[in-house]
């Protein structure tokens, strides 16, 4: 079958029988979980066929006045609209909010195939094909309703940055290709200094392009985050050397090592205030079928080996890696809590602010939403309730609506942050906006 036709088959299945219906429910099961979600998740068998799922909430955008749906005893205005494919957020110290508008770099090589091919079609149909803007936007202040009194542009001709977090006077950026450092100094605008290259990253084809990186509370170690360059290793391990991992890198030496491997797609890093240990929120694999693989928060262990590509959620065999590797398999940990299949979750901040004490030290993640499931499964934000540094409970709904009743996404959840003000922030890339999430004053 040429590659238009597949495009065009596997595109109209994403159209038939589609049930009017958002991101999937948490319907709770027995121990207050849904299936695919919490500590110890029930996981199906998988199922394999020769055309996978495709089921695309197409982007939208927001029709003038509307907004995402807040949970009870919350309120949601927009900090920011109008931007250019928002991803990520961080809070520097002052309270200026940096926002990296970016995207899959236009440089890098392509990805050769049918499969490929199709990928593409359903990624620009989901938001995501836009050409990167490969700047970092500044926020500062607050109007009385509720949005940024300034904006200007922080930084341009990045290469698809994503991660940013400071450290002393030293502003580090994470771009597909490479880890940067910039001399910053309070309240400046623009990031006027000229950078320096701290390391190389796993580039190449990019089928995981985005890069994030956070520093330890101590600040003398980075970690930076590197996706696989496949779904499970189909374009052989050699393209996956020093990807799938999260590195470390002493500052003070500049020296780098692979903390953790067998992350699939990690991206959102921080470190759980009472425990002071660091978490990641992973992406796990597709064409298992629609319940499987669940996405995943863990704590992220030195030395630890979390089973991708010949094992998922701990040592469930993969059978389509070969050859298979069983002594990787003996190896490979379980997750420490599971989100739920194809939620695409990204963003992921601690809550460690007194404005929303119900949120206090739990995780708030940011699900971009699913391309290959039916029903859709994310396409909202969540909390994990969390007590003594450990996930406690079923997860909540805390901003949903992005998806509307006739399927077009409105828009997708990405980056999250905890404002000076102890607000939240999420980044919505197809809405272009900015949402800011605090207590409900009716």
């Amino acid at each position: 079958m040429k590659a238009r036709t597949l495009a065009a088959t596997l595109l109209g299945v994403a159209s038939l029988g589609a049930c009017a219906q958002q991101a999937v429910s948490q319907q709770t099961s027995a121990g207050g979980y849904a299936p695919g979600f919490g500590p110890n998740p029930s996981l199906p068998a998988p199922e394999h066929s020769l055309i996978p799922t495709v089921h695309i909430a197409k982007a939208e955008g927001w029709p003038q006045g509307a907004r995402p749906t807040p949970a009870a005893g919350l309120a949601v205005t927009a900090y920011a609209s109008g931007l250019d494919h928002p991803r990520w957020l961080y809070v520097l110290p002052n309270g200026d909010v940096l926002v990296a508008e970016s995207n899959k770099p236009g440089n890098a090589p392509k990805e050769s195939g049918v499969k490929a091919k199709v990928q593409g079609l359903v990624m620009k149909r989901a938001g995501a094909g836009v050409e990167s803007p490969n700047k970092i936007i500044l926020l500062r202040g607050l109007k009385a309703d509720g949005s940024a009194e300034t904006r200007s542009v922080f930084a341009e001709n990045l290469n698809s940055p994503f991660g940013m977090t400071l450290v002393g006077n030293d502003l580090y950026v994470a771009n597909a290709d490479a880890l940067w450092r910039f001399p910053y100094k309070t309240g400046e605008t623009v990031l006027s200094g000229k950078g320096t290259k701290v390391m190389d990253l796993p580039a190449g084809i990019n089928h995981h392009w985005t890069k994030n990186v956070a520093a330890s509370p101590d600040g003398r170690k980075l970690y930076v985050t590197v996706g696989s360059n496949s779904n499970v290793a189909e374009n052989g391990m050699e393209a996956e050397q020093g990807r799938a991992a999260i590195w470390e890198v002493d500052i003070a030496s500049g020296k780098s090592r692979i903390f953790a491997s067998g992350l699939r797609n990690p991206n959102g890093l921080a470190f759980q205030p009472q425990s002071k240990l660091l978490w990641a929120a992973v992406n796990e694999r597709d064409e298992l079928g629609n319940d499987l693989v669940p996405d995943y928060i863990t704590s992220v262990k030195d030395g630890a080996f979390y089973g991708w590509p010949y094992s998922y959620y701990g040592q469930h065999v993969d059978t389509r890696v070969k050859p298979p590797r069983p002594e990787m398999v003996a190896k490979a940990i379980a997750p420490d809590y599971a989100l739920g299949a194809h939620t695409a979750s990204l963003g992921l901040a601690f809550y460690d602010a007194n404005l929303m004490p119900q949120f206090r030290n739990g995780a708030l993640v940011g699900q971009h939403g699913s391309w290959n499931r039916k029903p859709y499964s994310g396409y909202k934000l969540i909390f994990v309730p969390f007590a003594d540094g450990k996930p406690s409970g079923p997860p909540q709904d805390v901003l949903t609506g992005f998806v509307s009743k006739d399927e077009k996404a409105y828009g997708r959840p990405v980056g999250v942050a905890v404002d000076k003000q102890g607000a939240i922030l999420l980044a919505d890339d197809v809405g272009n906006t900015v949402w800011r999430i605090t207590p409900s004053t009716k």
